[in-house]
């Protein structure tokens, strides 16, 4: 029995590993290509053995979505390999929390870069694509930090709630060529994420309040996505937000 996306072909950024390794292990299996893009390629070229073995079809492309000629490469590259893009997921991003006074702005450039950046390039460079197949998917992964905003992460708060600003605007322009875009909004998910937060004690707080509760696992978004995805092509689902059962807000 075919997957629910065979024939198609999907780009997954921020793969190496979490949300974004898991959804592209959790798209293979219902039939998709992946391009799968990260900055570390010993994490890529091991996803990409697993799936060879599994018997999917992936390719792995080393980049950092936030220079723009990289994220636009991301896309020319799974384009020029498997002759379409139908599917991207732009889950690249990084959370680096912290109180806003005294903080190493250089945190708050990466955060802008990649969360909102890198998501912008990605999409310019594959509208073209989906304007020219007449359709497609894009899937934004934004945070239930874009609903919610908290002390000590008004930045990354900042970045986030401007990916569902973007996502928004973005559907409204696209629609009409028959490409949906997908907002998911998770809540506490046990990933890397919280590894490279430079501020000592917003990633002890952060790290204890994941351990408070049963988190999310990246297995948990991935389905979400396939969900979406795989949708009739009359139905676009605009937004879906996550939390562990035990999250409160």
């Amino acid at each position: 029995m075919a997957g629910k996306l065979e024939g198609k072909v999907a780009v997954v950024t921020g793969a190496s590993s979490g949300i974004g390794e898991a959804t592209a292990l959790a798209l293979v299996v219902e039939g998709a290509k992946v391009a799968v893009a990260a900055r570390r390629g010993d994490r890529l070229e091991e996803l990409v053995k697993r799936i060879s073995e599994s018997g999917g079809q992936a390719i792995p492309i080393i980049a950092d979505v936030s220079d723009e000629t990289q994220a636009r490469d991301i896309v020319l590259k799974a384009k020029d390999e498997y002759g379409r893009v139908d599917i991207l997921v732009n889950n690249a991003g990084v959370m680096l929390l912290g109180s806003i006074d005294g903080a190493n702005t250089e945190d708050w450039r990466r955060m802008v870069n990649t969360n909102i950046l890198g998501l912008m390039y990605a999409t310019h460079a594959v509208l073209p694509i989906l304007k020219a197949q007449g359709g497609g998917h894009i899937v934004n992964i934004s945070s239930v930090a874009g609903r919610t905003a908290r002390a000590g992460s008004g930045v990354y708060n900042a970045t986030k709630w401007g990916v569902g600003a973007f996502s928004e605007s973005l559907r409204q322009e696209v629609y009409k060529d028959k490409i949906r875009v997908t907002i998911i909004e998770p809540g506490a998910v046990a990933t890397e994420l919280s590894n490279h937060i430079t501020d000592t004690e917003a990633k002890e707080r952060i790290q204890e309040w994941v351990k408070s509760m049963t988190p999310l696992e990246s297995e948990d978004i991935a389905r979400a996505i396939v969900y979406a995805v795989s949708q009739p092509p009359h139905v676009n689902v605009n937004e879906i937000l996550i939390r562990p059962t035990e999250q409160e807000r």
